[in-house]
């Protein structure tokens, strides 16, 4: 077992190799995920908003909130109200479609855009330090690694 997570996690006994695979994919995503948050929460938003606006600002003809729901990496329980707040911030914009009123497509404004803007450097900063230790080889091979643990999920 490597002594960084024995160490980290304060652990006595030694997990099995499956466990301790689990165990550092868990402790690494905490630790992004957390500064991530830290970057993001001064610009008024959360994780899952930003999550929201991101993939908006790669679909310049909006997306209906099943297509959002599929393609975020952390999945939001009620996207309706993650969406209203958005809006409420002149984030996005909704637009009902002429075929089925009940249908509404959520499209980034260009406030969103701006401040997807804003942010993304910064998260291409934290990109780089978190996996500054690998080289570009072991970045390719740890991702495809971790593919292959939810490939048949998706």
């Amino acid at each position: 077992m490597s002594e960084i997570l024995k160490r980290t996690l304060k652990m006595n006994r030694t997990p099995t190799a499956r466990e301790e695979v689990g165990l550092n994919l868990a402790v690494a995503f905490s630790f992004l995920k957390t500064r991530f948050e830290n970057i993001i929460e001064p610009f008024g938003i959360t994780a899952s908003q930003y999550n929201v606006l991101r993939i908006l600002k790669g679909a310049p003809e909006g997306h209906p909130r099943c297509e959002i729901i599929v393609r975020m990496i952390d999945r939001a329980p009620d996207i309706t109200r993650l969406i209203d707040r958005l809006e409420k911030s002149g984030l996005v914009k909704r637009d009902r479609t002429n075929k089925d009123r009940r249908k509404s497509i959520t499209k980034i404004t260009d406030k969103g855009l701006k401040l997807v803007s804003d942010i993304q450097p910064l998260i291409d900063k934290v990109h780089k330090e978190f996996t500054g230790k690998l080289s570009e080889e072991e970045c390719k091979e740890l991702s495809k690694l971790a593919e292959k643990l939810y490939e048949d999920e998706t």
